[in-house]
């Protein structure tokens, strides 16, 4: 594998397009302050005090999707086609206007994009008409919502995209099997270039789920604190972006998946540090790198202490005591399954020269050049995919 990402659109809660989310990564400190805030402007602050959240705070859809034509889209899918027009118009495919330029043209483009609960929250508010009031009362025009993959429709119908379109929805893993996924495509000739990435919403129901299960975010620190947005990195052959005179800000080289089950299926949550282990080699492997040859592992950790403990033995038992392990979601929050592309954005980040932080053993070096991002699912699965400049 060796494809060139040529750019990164992105909706977080430091604002839209990659300036936005280099600049805030620049500063962690100032990063993690603006991120996580209380109260929520998603969440009910009456049914749901003291809930703290990283939100994409001040996110309007009419100012980066017009005013007409998504009254009736979800949150998530505003999302993603806000960060799928960012990443168009930065890979140079589109320009500012929105009309496509140069020969690489809308039927030759794909989209793969991934969710773990994107459509809980539609599903939700259609079942809560059903059994409170009546089925003749759900709205016919917000069915569409409840369908996993249809903000990634909506997605290429907003763009005019043709090539293949994938939805992948594996829980936390999502974002980084999305790179397989776009990789298959572009290797059998389907498409000659993808929009890869996914994105995720803060929602009432899921909030309440993480409650029940005890795992939501606490007053000590510890816990899952929900994250939202959307990230999509454009990605193509290298030749191809070279020859377009493309800005190639990294290669992805390399992707491992692994998968253990748990010893009983009465578990709710497994995760497995051997899954981890082998994922993280794989990728190496693919990539012709050895562990050395990696400056910093972005580590998927995001509060729920088993699984952040197997994880990080994973990566140790890999990458040893002292490598750089850093952890983004300690400035962005949990992500699901767009976790994955938001540690790949923050890759993109520290390569490009943004400070390497927080992290949970040893220091990154002056330059960042190699990164390995992972991901870690809630039932045994784990991912990896590594970044090169």
């Amino acid at each position: 594998m060796d494809l060139a990402i040529t750019s990164l659109g992105v909706v977080s809660p430091f604002g839209v397009g990659r300036a936005s989310w280099e600049s805030a990564l620049a500063d962690p400190q100032g990063a993690m302050a603006a991120a996580f805030r209380s109260p929520s402007e998603v969440l009910d602050a009456e049914k749901l005090p003291g809930a703290r959240t990283a939100e994409a705070w001040g996110f309007d859809p009419n100012e980066h999707l017009g005013k007409k034509g998504h009254r009736t889209f979800d949150r998530l899918t505003k999302f993603l086609i806000a960060a799928a027009k960012h990443a168009l118009i930065e890979a140079g495919v589109k320009d500012a206007d929105g009309a496509y330029v140069g020969d690489l043209g809308p039927e030759r483009i794909g989209i793969c994009s991934a969710t773990a609960y994107g459509s809980l929250d539609a599903i939700t508010e259609l079942n809560l008409v059903a059994e409170l009031e009546d089925p003749r009362f759900i709205n016919p025009s917000r069915f569409p919502n409840t369908v996993i993959n249809a903000a990634a429709g909506y997605v290429s119908i907003w763009e005019d995209l043709r090539a293949p379109n994938t939805t992948v929805v594996d829980g936390n893993c999502g974002a980084l099997d999305a790179v397989l996924v776009a990789v298959t495509h572009l290797r059998q000739g389907r498409a000659d270039a993808f929009l890869v990435g996914g994105g995720e919403v803060v929602s009432e129901p899921l909030y309440r789920a993480l409650a029940r299960l005890g795992v939501v975010a606490r007053a000590d620190g510890t816990g899952v604190t929900m994250g939202e947005g959307a990230a999509y990195l454009f990605v193509e052959p290298r030749a191809a972006a070279e020859a377009r005179g493309a800005t190639i800000l990294a290669s992805l080289r390399g992707y491992g998946t692994a998968f253990e089950p748990p010893p009983s299926e009465a578990l709710l949550v497994h995760a497995s540090a051997d899954a981890v282990e082998r994922a993280s080699r794989e990728a190496l492997a693919e990539a012709g790198l050895e562990p050395s040859d990696v400056d910093v592992v972005a580590a998927a950790t995001g509060g729920i202490e088993p699984i952040d403990a197997a994880e990080l033995a994973g990566l140790r038992a890999v990458f040893g005591d002292d490598a750089c392990i850093a952890t983004p979601k300690a400035l962005h929050g949990e992500t699901f399954g767009a976790a994955g592309a938001f540690g790949l954005a923050s890759g993109l980040a520290w390569i490009g020269g943004a400070p390497v932080a927080p992290c949970v053993q040893g220091s990154a070096p002056a330059a960042v050049r190699t990164v390995l991002v992972s991901s870690v699912g809630y039932y045994g699965n784990a991912s990896a995919v590594l970044l090169r400049a």
